[in-house]
């Protein structure tokens, strides 16, 4: 099992020296990957429930600094070389698809081929309407992005005609380093996340309990089956926000109980008062729990 951490983009340590002691520890320490979230604004008034917290609470406040990822990635590459660099997740259709894959494959040209696109339709209704792009029928405008998306990393002349999006034959280059492209990770609970993981992933990227996780992901198979993919082509990699670090031995029992169930990576966020801290934390997961697991 490989493990990642997310950068402090988020909240008070979002600052340029926290956010490369982290990224240069991790690379030190062995860690497969670093992961940045998405949020381009935070509305004050949110009507529906964050699918990510039982409660339903969202709890990024509005005016807590959270720095664009795809900005952050770009940063941290030039000060890394190793370390994979991924999104959990980018809302691909709160953004124009082009510009997208052309941001995505300029990152993973000048990081020498390290990106992980993890891509997701987005659940924030209030921070579409903030940005002027439709909410309605998300989730197929996602399918259509995401194949833009790919059209444009993979094919000489790409073009697509869509119901939601047209685009004339045009040349897209340069091509991403990783061939035939850079993995898909797709996240999402919804039935129809999970067919579009089957249909297009190479990963689902979720969060939740082991019992639940191994429930949706045997459906992620199924569909695969049905698409004509191999299922087991299909990788589970986590979000791990609630797993504990102030006990080892619980960690390493939360670790092992997602690697039975499939998962191949977790993405670690680490929570401390400064970059020393989180990087003790770091340490400390490698050294107590990442090799037991």
């Amino acid at each position: 099992m490989d493990f990642g951490i997310h950068l402090p983009h988020v909240g008070p340590l979002a600052s340029r020296d926290t956010i490369l002691a982290a990224a240069r520890r991790a690379e030190e320490l062995g860690f497969h990957s670093l992961w940045v979230s998405d949020h381009v604004v935070i509305p004050r008034e949110i009507a529906g429930r964050y699918p990510g917290r039982p409660d339903g609470r969202f709890p990024v406040p509005p005016d807590m600094p959270f720095l664009e990822p795809l900005s952050v990635l770009q940063f941290v590459a030039a000060a890394t070389e190793r370390v994979k660099l991924g999104t959990s997740i980018l809302v691909i259709t709160m953004r124009n698809p082009v510009i997208t894959a052309k941001e995505l494959a300029t990152l993973d040209v000048l990081s020498n081929g390290r990106l992980i696109l993890g891509a997701g339709a987005g659940w924030l209704r209030e921070e579409f309407a903030a940005l002027n792009t439709p909410f309605e029928k998300h989730g197929p405008r996602m399918a259509e992005y995401l194949q833009v998306i790919l059209r444009c990393w993979t094919e000489d002349d790409p073009s697509f005609e869509g119901r939601f999006y047209h685009l004339p034959s045009v040349g897209f280059a340069p091509k991403p380093v990783q061939k035939p492209r850079p993995p898909v990770w797709l996240g999402g609970w919804a039935d129809g996340a999970l067919r579009r993981v089957a249909r297009y992933g190479d990963a689902w990227h979720a969060m939740g309990p082991p019992e639940a996780l191994a429930e949706r992901y045997a459906k992620v198979k199924q569909y695969a089956r049905e698409y004509g993919r191999d299922p087991d082509s299909i990788a589970l990699t986590l979000r791990g926000d609630a797993i504990g670090w102030g006990d080892p031995a619980l960690a390493v029992e939360q670790m092992r109980a997602y690697k039975v169930i499939g998962a191949s990576l977790v993405v670690l966020v680490f929570v401390g008062p400064n970059a020393d801290a989180i990087g003790e934390m770091m340490a400390g997961f490698m050294r107590d729990v990442a090799g037991k697991v």
